[in-house]
């Protein structure tokens, strides 16, 4: 085996500080001369004592402000429900068996069927559906419970 032929490390290992005369780290184990962050643990945002940067920043006021805690619906096509075969009802529980998504995560958000492609098989949908979508189950023979 040559040195050509190792596999390459991408992650360089933490460093290991405060262990010792074997470490090649000795007398101030790393962490430099005096100072908070020679002597205990700094929080990460800590800026020295001056007012942090989330108090600096203005209130987000208005709508949308909490656009992290809404839950996006998952998306899917007309075109994608051609699996199934002619008179299937198509629920959360029979797109997961057809493994078209997973029931756990889906649970919370949801899925909402959308119009893109086309649908060759009559299909009674009982999952919340765009307009565009409800014509096109509509106009190959099937329909649309909520």
């Amino acid at each position: 085996m040559n040195l050509l032929q190792l596999d390459k490390i991408k992650a360089k290992s933490k460093r290991r500080l405060g262990q010792g005369h074997g470490s090649g780290r000795v007398k101030t184990a790393g962490r430099g001369t005096k100072g908070q962050k020679a002597r205990n643990k700094v929080a990460i945002y800590f800026e020295g004592g001056a007012l942090p940067l989330t108090k600096r920043l203005p209130f987000l006021r208005g709508k949308g402000r909490n656009r992290s805690l809404q839950v996006k619906r998952y998306i899917l096509n007309v075109s994608a429900l051609n699996v199934f075969p002619k008179g299937t009802v198509v629920t959360l529980e029979t797109l997961a068996k057809q493994g078209m998504i997973e029931l756990e995560s889906i649970k919370k958000s949801g899925v909402k069927i959308l119009g893109d492609g086309e649908l060759q098989t009559a299909l009674t949908v009982k999952l919340p559906v765009s307009k565009g979508a409800e014509e096109k189950i509509k106009k190959a023979g099937g329909t649309v419970e909520i």
